[in-house]
């Protein structure tokens, strides 16, 4: 009786424990759309890092870019060989492509797959960021300089040039692929169809979707970290792993047009912080739109120069309103506002540019609010002196009491002491000709010098 009741109780034991990680035959599908950035490279970080810790039997990445920055490729990269979970890299769906910083994503999965009718190429580097070249204007042969120029030009781009090669020629290496094709995307900015790819030993497979990519590679032999493994993908359970709000939310603060917006926001709202103190609102978000903004340039590929020339632009806008110099400070510092916001982030790289008509809207809105302000200053200067010791000279004046040489006049309602060079009676009309303290030296009254119309 004992032991059928340990029996029971040993059967009802592994009933309640739960199955280990292992053993349930996981398979995470990531989503990967749009240029390659830091968000990107966070989302997969952590992905890769919770499969392993699930035990996954693979990743599947779904690939559909048209390149994105190198950091963040090359850091993907890293995760991707590091991983102790199989990557696939898949691109899909159909009229997809993994262009430029694709590519060497796909060369360094440890599968590569794609969708019929995409394609993956075209992995030239973009040169982005740094200081503009300004060769010196003092030489007296402009030609000397032109040529010295476009020699360190050359030089830097067959160093970023020789530099791509290597890294995907290793990529290519390590997993078994076309080396040779791969130097021919870099250098010719080459690009394959699926069947092409799939013909010159690119990729793996093709696969119409993800369920006939799971049966397509039941059974496919791949090396991890050293060891040799063999995929069973009968049966697998697929978990799609969807962006969480910290991707989406570091997918948006950097955008470079909503990071240029909030450096914006942030400079104006501590400039309208510090003008008028007190106002606490405009401080606080000031510097917390200023913060991200900082935060996103420092993984943005950002031209220091063009920081430089918005931020003097700002100065010189503020200098025009403080110090009238007739525009000279205001248009001077639209120029550099302007030129600057194009600089910032100069490259080709498809998402990751400031759009042309934010930066024409905002330095249009910014010019419009000097122009109004520059233009009432204006007005103010042409208007007539209707206060102060200005308005007070010319005007007429009506004698109090008899007096001859210092009495009282009325002026504007107001009773001023008053000086005269000859005898003034009661009710007469006077000129103020002068003024000496608080006393107003006056006439009688001539039309000719009058201010009465």
């Amino acid at each position: 009786m004992k032991t059928k009741l340990s029996i029971i109780l040993l059967l009802f034991s592994f009933g309640l424990c739960p199955l280990p990680a292992h053993a349930v035959n996981t398979a995470l599908w990531l989503d990967m759309e749009g240029a390659i950035g830091p968000a990107g490279h966070d989302y997969i970080k952590r992905s890769l890092a919770k499969a392993a810790a699930q035990n996954a039997h693979l990743v599947i990445l779904r690939l559909n870019t048209p390149g994105g920055l190198d950091t963040s490729m090359r850091e993907i990269i890293q995760e991707i060989i590091a991983s102790p979970v199989p990557v696939v890299s898949y691109v899909a769906p159909s009229g997809a492509r993994a262009a430029s910083a694709g590519t060497y994503i796909l060369y360094a999965s440890h599968i590569a797959a794609m969708a019929p009718a995409t394609t993956l190429g075209a992995a030239t580097p973009v040169k982005i960021g740094g200081f503009p070249s300004d060769p010196d204007r003092s030489d007296k042969k402009p030609e000397n300089n032109q040529h010295e120029q476009a020699g360190a030009e050359d030089a830097m781009t067959k160093k970023i040039m020789n530099d791509a090669v290597a890294y995907i020629r290793g990529l290519a290496q390590m997993r078994g692929r076309n080396a040779e094709w791969a130097e021919k995307a870099v250098r010719e900015a080459a690009s394959l169809t699926a069947n092409e790819a799939l013909a010159e030993g690119v990729i793996d497979l093709i696969a119409v979707d993800i369920p006939d990519l799971l049966s397509k590679m039941d059974g496919h032999t791949l090396t991890i970290q050293g060891q040799e493994i063999t995929l069973s993908t009968q049966g697998i359970h697929l978990q799609h792993l969807e962006q969480d709000w910290r991707t989406r939310l570091l997918a948006i603060i950097t955008d470079p047009n909503i990071a240029y917006i909030l450096l914006l926001i942030g400079l104006y709202g501590l400039i309208l912080e510090f003008a008028h103190p007190g106002t606490i609102i405009s401080g606080v978000v000031g510097a917390v739109c200023l913060l991200l903004a900082l935060f996103a340039f420092q993984v943005l590929p950002i031209n220091y120069a063009g920081l430089a020339l918005i931020l003097l632009g700002i100065v010189f806008m503020l200098a025009e309103m403080l110090v009238p110099s007739f525009g000279a400070l205001g248009i001077g510092g639209m120029i550099a506002f302007i030129m600057g916001s194009i600089m910032l982030l100069e490259t080709d790289i498809p998402g990751y540019g400031i759009s042309l008509a934010l930066i024409a809207t905002v330095a249009l809105m910014t010019a419009g609010f000097f122009l109004l302000v520059v233009g009432m200053a204006i007005k103010a200067r042409k208007r007539p002196v209707v206060s102060g010791r200005e308005e007070l000279i010319g005007d007429i004046g009506e004698v109090v009491d008899d007096f001859e040489h210092e009495g009282w006049i009325r002026v504007h309602g107001e009773l001023w002491r008053a000086k005269t060079s000859m005898p003034l009676r009661h009710g007469q009309k006077v000129n103020v000709i002068a003024m000496e303290g608080l006393t107003l030296e006056v006439e009688p009254y001539h039309q000719h010098n009058s201010r009465e119309d």
